[in-house]
């Protein structure tokens, strides 16, 4: 029994050492180089070639290298009695609620105007704060964690998700309330999963919605955000600016207008990095249920999406 990895693009080297520290003898191989694929009976993923799984006859469980399995979930060749499971790490959370506090208050406090004035050497104090209430869409282990912790900062939240919630937190609204939820907010924030149901839900219809002037976060995946449409939201006024970390296409390829649009800060989708050293023991630990027959944990539910 062995597992690949899976992952073109990135060195695998650290999932290597991060895996062998919990257990020094397992038997690992790693893409392209899949000298036994017969062996192979759990996999470990991310972007990896559609199809390609079908080489695995023996194949028992698949494992994202990260929170999201949209990547997994695309390749329609996998079978659907297939279990796959998800990484869950506290550190992820960390890092993505940071990053989304960032970005509020960077646009809270008008951090870019301020760059653009220092540039041109003008001294102006007026207005030095931008009035938020802030809406995030999807409130799982992220959206939740976001939440609370700006709402500890003293700020306005409210949260959307796509099924309704008895005593929530929150303001919250569900899918059927879309309208009312943008309705009371000026920051928008995305962390929904991608499923179906989300693909291309941020597009011009949407926000139209929004209040004049709304700002973007997205940080959840860029199929997400129809991109054109975000440049006619920025010219039209509905929205005022946006901070981007997932793309349609990663990476941002040179000659996309999102580069060159002042109105948009751009991030190469480091906005939460999976740890390898904080992920591997819940690989192992599935690995060795596997082998056991009991219970996985962090199951996908492919209805959901996550």
């Amino acid at each position: 029994m062995s597992i690949a990895i899976v992952s073109p693009g990135r060195d695998p080297q650290v999932w290597i050492d991060a895996l062998r520290v919990h257990s020094p003898e397992i038997d690992l191989q790693i893409y392209p180089a899949i000298e036994h694929p017969e062996s192979v009976e759990m996999a470990l993923l991310w972007q990896h070639p559609p199809g390609y799984l079908s080489s695995f006859p023996n194949l028992k469980l698949i494992s994202s290298l990260g929170a999201g399995v949209d990547h997994i979930l695309s390749d329609s060749a996998i079978p659907t009695d297939l279990p796959i499971v998800r990484i869950v790490d506290e550190k992820l959370t960390w890092s993505m609620t940071n990053y989304v506090i960032m970005g509020v208050l960077n646009y809270h406090r008008q951090f870019v105007r301020y760059q653009e004035d220092q540039k041109q050497t003008i001294w102006d104090m007026s207005n030095p704060e931008i009035p938020v209430r802030i809406g995030v869409m999807g409130v799982g282990a992220l959206g939740g964690d976001v939440l609370d912790k700006l709402n500890g900062l003293g700020f306005e939240v409210v949260g959307f998700g796509l099924s309704p919630k008895e005593d929530f937190r929150y303001l919250y609204f569900c899918k059927e309330q879309l309208d009312e939820f943008l309705s009371q907010v000026n920051v928008l924030v995305c962390l929904l999963p991608l499923t179906p149901d989300t693909e291309d839900i941020l597009n011009l219809q949407l926000f139209e919605k929004c209040q004049p002037g709304t700002y973007l976060i997205n940080v959840a995946r860029g199929k997400h955000l129809v991109e054109e449409d975000l440049l006619v939201a920025l010219n039209k006024g509905y929205l005022r600016g946006a901070l981007l970390d997932v793309y349609q296409v990663e990476p941002l390829p040179k000659s996309h207008p999102f580069w060159t649009e002042k109105r948009i800060q751009v991030t190469p989708h480091i906005a939460s990095v999976t740890n390898p050293k904080a992920a591997s023991p819940q690989i192992i630990e599935n690995y060795n249920r596997l082998k056991a027959g009991v219970p996985l944990l962090n199951l996908v539910n492919r209805t959901r999406g996550y």
